[in-house]
């Protein structure tokens, strides 16, 4: 008998007796309607953050923005890892044999949905503003492949002003223990506390005055400080930008020919520019409304965002709906399969579903986990379960207690039976997360994370809470969605019944749930992670120190020189090698709990022509076609 009660499930059989015996009541529905217009009614599970794709970092998001831009290649509609031409017409990398340079041809008729011509110059300022410190993106990590893009992106001044300088008297590896970023560990009456490479140039002064606001590690001699000090504050004086000292890796040999210099061979470039951290911006709109710098401008309002992608913003009504419609200047717009598409922000699964069964949504988001059976009995023709390469987690943040030491960490992975939280509360087929890497490729998946409720209780003990005893209430953010409380609610009931442990859990809507993630305002905190492309480095390189989505406050060089290694590494299999070295430390050290690898179940309409599976459910949709299914809702 589990401990995990069904009562969620009895809870809502009225409203699914209500659900289905709505469906197929005769008539024309929004359904038929928008099939004969061609619009798509898709569910997009809660209002998005915004569309600017340097700011946001959501899957929710992610779904509109690939309708409004569009990157240098694009996701082949059926099949995995294939790119097909977007912006770019050809790329390749200038050696075959050691591609970290890669060369993209860009077409001479790609145009912004404003009219104005789209040229390799809008790559490269979308580049440099996403690296920006002060946009202080959370995805910026995923252009750090480029030359120099990661030491600008991290405002690395010291390093920048040094590294060529071959008078400096020392190797810059020696001083690695010194706190040029940010040491949130240290004492707030010090500049430590901000960071060498972050002070201002009245702070540096005031620190040249009183060489005691900084603690140097003791094997930095006084001159080598002195040196640094005043040549920082020489650069802080002077106005320029760290950009003047870097060679950026990216470059334009001219209006339609990108060039990008990488720090080490990427066989799988293409891939990666899929996703949406490479797409261009519209540099004379985004300097219109702001500086390259500024978040949240009015450059994405309706009015204003100008995409270059299939479809263009058309209405956005708050907690209502997005609208997006063709865009008559895209580049392959003759062949874009529908007129638009409607996102709606349904948080409520139950209310999804009875929209779709309703006539309301061509797609949903989710199927939610009491419907999955029945659904499948019932209504098998509109049910999809596929494989979706993902994570879920739960964050613990390592800067608070008791989360600070690991043994209570491992504790509280360890005693999550992940097999009863699947069999039932979600019902859809997940797999319990042996690791944090999901099974795919020739990659060694991990079997470190299992259910052992007798040595979690022995790690927790050793971490000096005997039975729960002395630990803190601990709170547990998540999503204010109905599925989000059930999961919730089953790992409450878990860590009391295994450890002891009082669970509050707080629920929050998208924007504040991410943003108290980004401030790290939580305890526990529900998460998760979809692959951005086909390779186990999109599930690791995340947790990488100041990465934007690591939001738990972990770090490690070891990880992290493990992470370069493999970067270095041509031969696949001595890669993966290096990548499950470095996952294992990881897990070892357990920031995350993973809970289960995603499935993805969901409701999709007939109607509906060319939604092939895709492990990254990233579906390009000028692709798709909307051709009506006399029999699909009659029964």
């Amino acid at each position: 008998m589990s401990y995990i009660s069904k009562k969620t499930v009895k809870k809502h059989l009225f409203g699914i007796l209500i659900i289905f015996s709505l469906g197929g009541c005769g008539g024309e529905t929004a359904v038929d309607q928008a099939t004969r217009d061609g619009i798509l009614i898709i569910g997009n599970t809660s209002e998005p953050k915004g569309l600017d794709p340097h700011i946001v970092s959501g899957v929710l998001e992610s779904n509109i923005i690939g309708s409004l831009f569009e990157g240098l290649v694009v996701q082949h509609p059926s099949q995995e890892g294939v790119a097909l031409p977007g912006v770019a017409e050809k790329w390749y990398p200038s050696n075959p044999d050691r591609p970290d340079e890669w060369i993209f041809e860009l077409r001479k008729d790609a145009k912004w949905s404003d009219g104005e011509p789209l040229t390799a110059e809008d790559f490269l300022f979308a580049f440099r503003r996403i690296l920006t410190p002060e946009l202080a993106s959370d995805y910026a990590f995923m252009l750090f492949y480029i030359r120099d893009a990661e030491p600008f992106h991290k405002s690395q001044r010291a390093y920048l002003i040094f590294r060529n300088d071959e008078s400096f008297p020392v190797k810059w590896e020696s001083l690695k223990k010194v706190d040029f970023g940010p040491n949130e560990k240290a004492d707030k009456k010090t500049f430590n506390r901000k960071g060498l490479d972050h002070l201002t140039a009245k702070e540096l002064e005031t620190l040249q005055a009183t060489p005691s606001h900084f603690n140097w590690p003791e094997s930095v001699a006084v001159e080598i400080r002195e040196l640094i000090v005043s040549k920082s504050l020489e650069f802080a004086k002077s106005g320029r930008d760290l950009w003047e000292l870097i060679n950026f890796g990216a470059t334009a040999p001219n209006a339609h020919t990108l060039k990008v210099k990488l720090n080490a061979p990427l066989p799988f470039l293409a891939e990666i520019t899929k996703h949406y951290t490479w797409f261009p911006v519209p540099k004379h709109v985004v300097l219109e409304h702001g500086t390259i710098g500024e978040r949240f401008t009015d450059w994405t309002k309706p009015a204003n965002l100008v995409g270059n992608g299939a479809f263009k913003l058309k209405s956005w009504r708050f907690n209502d709906h997005i609208e997006v419609e063709r865009n008559p200047n895209y580049w392959d717009a003759d062949n874009v399969g529908i007129n638009g598409i409607r996102y709606l922000p349904i948080s409520n699964l139950f209310t999804e579903d009875r929209m779709f069964y309703d006539g309301l949504l061509h797609i949903t988001y989710t199927l939610a986990p009491e419907l999955i059976e029945y659904s499948r009995t019932h209504y098998p023709e509109f049910v999809r379960n596929e494989l979706y390469l993902g994570t879920y987690f739960i964050r613990t943040n390592v800067t608070r207690e008791p989360f600070t030491d690991p043994r209570v960490r491992l504790a509280f992975s360890m005693a999550l039976d992940q097999e009863a939280i699947i069999d039932n509360v979600l019902q859809g087929g997940q797999k319990p997360a042996g690791g944090l890497v999901p099974p795919f490729g020739g990659y060694p998946t991990s079997s470190a994370v299992k259910f052992d409720p007798v040595a979690a209780q022995k790690l927790l003990a050793e971490a000096g809470y005997p039975g729960g005893k002395g630990l803190p209430d601990i709170e547990f953010l998540t999503t204010d969605k109905e599925s989000s409380k059930a999961t919730a609610e089953a790992m409450q009931a878990i860590w009391k019944k295994h450890l002891g442990a009082n669970i509050k859990i707080k629920q929050m809507e998208w924007t504040s749930y991410i943003t108290n993630m980004f401030d790290k305002n939580y305890d526990l905190a529900a998460g998760g992670w979809i692959g951005d492309y086909m390779d186990p480095l999109t599930f690791l390189d995340m947790w990488m120190k100041d990465a934007g989505n690591n939001r738990t406050g972990w770090s490690s060089e070891t990880f992290e020189k493990l992470l370069a290694e493999a970067g270095q590494t041509s031969d696949p299999q001595a890669r993966y090698a290096l990548l499950a070295k470095a996952e294992s430390l990881f897990l070892n050290e357990r920031p995350i709990l993973p809970l289960y690898w995603y499935t993805r179940n969901y409701l999709i309409h007939p109607d509906v022509k060319g939604w092939d599976p895709l492990l990254l459910d990233n579906h390009p949709y000028k692709f798709l076609k909307l051709q009506r299914d006399t029999g699909a809702m009659e029964n």
